[in-house]
C-alpha cells in the first residue's frame, strides 16, 4: 500500500470513529433527556428529604399528617415555580438575616413551624415579626393554589427545613 493511500485510509477511519463518537453522544443525550424530570426530583428528595412517608407536624395541638416522597417532590416543584426567585436553598433574599431553617420558621410571629402555620402564612402572608403585610411574598388565594397544593409546598418547607443541607439542617 502506498503512503498516501495509507494515508487516506487512515483518515477514513478516524472520521468513521468520529461519525460512531458523534452518533452515541446524540443517542445517549436523547435517553437522557427523555428521563422524566421526576426521577431527578425525586432522587433529591430520597436522598435529603424521606424515602418513606415521614410524619409531619399539622399544627400546635400535637397532630401530625403522614406525606409520602411523592407528594414532598410535588411540593418541591410547586416551591420551584413559585418561591425559588427569593428562597434559594433556604435562604430568603430580601432578608438573608431570616432564613426558611426550622429554627428561624419557629422564631417567627406567628410561628411557621407546622403544616397548618405555614399554610396560613401562604394564605397571609406577614413580616417576621408579624407586624405588618409580607409585600415579598405573593399571598396564595385558594383560587390560585387549592389547599391540598399549598399544604404539599408547606411540607416539602418544613421537611426541608428539619433535613436539607443548607436549610439549617447539618447532617446530609
Amino acid at each position: 500500500m502506498k503512503l498516501n493511500q495509507l494515508v487516506k485510509f487512515i483518515v477514513h477511519q478516524l472520521s468513521l470513529s468520529r461519525l460512531l463518537l458523534v452518533v452515541y453522544i446524540a443517542s445517549l443525550g436523547m435517553v437522557l433527556a427523555s428521563v422524566p424530570a421526576e426521577a431527578a426530583e425525586k432522587s433529591y428528595v430520597e436522598r435529603y428529604l424521606a424515602s418513606e412517608p415521614v410524619e409531619l407536624e399539622l399544627d400546635k395541638q400535637g397532630n401530625t399528617r403522614s406525606v409520602t416522597p411523592k407528594e414532598l417532590t410535588q411540593g418541591k416543584e410547586l416551591f420551584e415555580n413559585n418561591c425559588l426567585n427569593c428562597h434559594v436553598g433556604g435562604t430568603t433574599l430580601p432578608d438573608p438575616s431570616v432564613s426558611l431553617s426550622l429554627e428561624d420558621l419557629a422564631g417567627a410571629t406567628p410561628p411557621r413551624d407546622s403544616i397548618n402555620a405555614l399554610v396560613t402564612f401562604l394564605r397571609d402572608p406577614m413580616t417576621y415579626d408579624g407586624n405588618d403585610y409580607s409585600f415579598w411574598c405573593r399571598q396564595v388565594p385558594e383560587s390560585w393554589m387549592p389547599q391540598e397544593q399549598v399544604e404539599k409546598l408547606a411540607a416539602f418547607v418544613l421537611r426541608a427545613a428539619q433535613k436539607a443541607p443548607g436549610w439549617g439542617a447539618d447532617e446530609l
